[in-house]
């Protein structure tokens, strides 16, 4: 590819479709630091503002499976710029709401709106660059999304002391509203001869995936790890660090920023060396259970000993994390490639349950425990120990011995 064409390419495909990546991390991640504020202005327990979270999870997990066929039919740029229409209504719609009910609309609405951010983005990708460039482009547009991460937390504290929740939620929807006009006017289309077959082949090609001994080798790990992070860091992380760790906002908006950095340390490496190493005889699959290996030992120090060495383990985990989605790439490699879009958005299905499920499911207990009279450090310990568990059980199902 000539450089002047891969420049223009960058400039019309790769910098839109990063733009609402990077929005759709900001909006995942955005409640940890929006989320104590919204409890203290709407009188909203661990339990409503768990369930308000994680209705983004809910929403985004149940696009998936739907999302992929859209993709192969009607292409990435038409779909992402189009639900991201969605996304700016629903971040209006969380700026005006005066109830639980309104901002769980508003949040489920951005949910569907972001859903097909990423794998759009794959999509394009695949369409338009060669398949030894696809590594490199996955680690840089999961960068992008490491940056919105990034914005959303000392950032994000910062404009709350300048600009209220309501009057930054408009200034979101605004802008994505501009970042769905620059897809639409910029990114380009490619004609396919193969628009994915009928629905029925679509749906037989669903049910191939998930009939996959290789797709639930995998799957738990998603739901559990990848997912149960999810659920922390957009949530449960700030209400852990100023319960268990007794940090002030200020103090959990740096650390949240800190694990953002090592998030977008891990997506760069993903970006320039994945591929490499692949090439010089490192398995991907031993790269990710190593990464695996490292992040829950990181969780398991937390859970026991909350107040050691916090600076070092959360951002230990979150870029443990950040290489998870090395999983993507070794559910897909098992299936053709006219199948590989269901199969990723299979596994984001089942991510985003864990998500939405595990999010919510912790505001559950500790506020069940706390109402029978357990304190908020017990409850939140006890919470995060079963999650630990599941996590374990998940890592030591993907690490059995099976047939090759």
């Amino acid at each position: 590819m000539k450089a002047n064409t891969t420049r223009r390419l960058w400039l019309r495909l790769f910098l839109p479709f990063a733009a609402g990546y990077f929005l759709s991390y900001l909006y995942r991640t955005a409640n940890a630091i929006i989320g104590p504020v919204l409890a203290r202005e709407l009188s909203l327990g661990d339990n409503a503002l768990g369930l308000l979270t994680s209705t983004y999870f809910l929403a985004f997990g149940a696009a998936q499976l739907p999302l992929g066929m859209l993709l192969d039919r009607f292409g990435p740029r038409r779909v992402e710029a189009a639900l991201l229409l969605l996304a700016a209504a629903g971040a209006a719609t969380f700026s005006q709401a005066e109830s639980l009910g309104g901002l769980a609309l508003g949040r489920g609405l951005i949910g569907l709106g972001v859903a097909a951010c990423l794998m759009a983005s794959f999509k394009a990708f695949t369409q338009w660059f060669p398949p030894e460039e696809l590594a490199s482009l996955t680690g840089w547009i999961m960068a992008a999304g490491g940056l919105g991460a990034l914005a959303a937390a000392k950032p994000l504290e910062l404009a709350l002391d300048f600009a209220s929740w309501r009057e930054i939620s408009l200034g979101l929807a605004a802008a994505t509203l501009l970042v769905a006009a620059l897809l639409w006017g910029l990114a380009p289309d490619k004609t396919e001869s193969n628009r994915g077959g009928g629905f029925a082949e679509q749906l037989l090609g669903v049910k191939t995936v998930f009939s996959s001994p290789h797709f639930w080798r995998y799957a738990p790990m998603g739901f559990c790890f990848t997912g149960g992070f999810m659920a922390v860091q957009g949530l449960w992380a700030a209400r852990w660090m100023s319960v268990l760790e007794d940090l002030d906002r200020a103090a959990v908006a740096s650390r949240l920023t800190v694990m953002s950095g090592a998030m977008l340390g891990g997506f760069l490496f993903m970006g320039f060396f994945a591929t490499r190493l692949v090439r010089r005889g490192f398995k991907l699959e031993r790269i990710y259970q190593g990464a695996m290996l490292l992040a829950l030992a990181a969780f398991a120090i937390i859970c026991a000993f909350p107040k050691l060495a916090g600076n070092l383990l959360w951002p230990l985990l979150a870029a443990g994390f950040s290489l998870s989605n090395i999983s993507y790439s070794l559910v897909a490699q098992a299936f053709p490639p006219t199948l590989s879009g269901r199969a990723n958005t299979a596994l984001n299905l089942l991510v985003f349950a864990g998500a939405f499920g595990l999010q919510w499911g912790i505001g559950i207990f500790v506020d069940a425990l706390q109402g029978a009279g357990w304190t908020g450090e017990a409850a939140f310990r006890t919470a995060f120990g079963l999650l630990l568990g599941g996590q374990l059980l998940a890592l030591a199902w993907l690490l059995r011995p099976h047939r090759v």
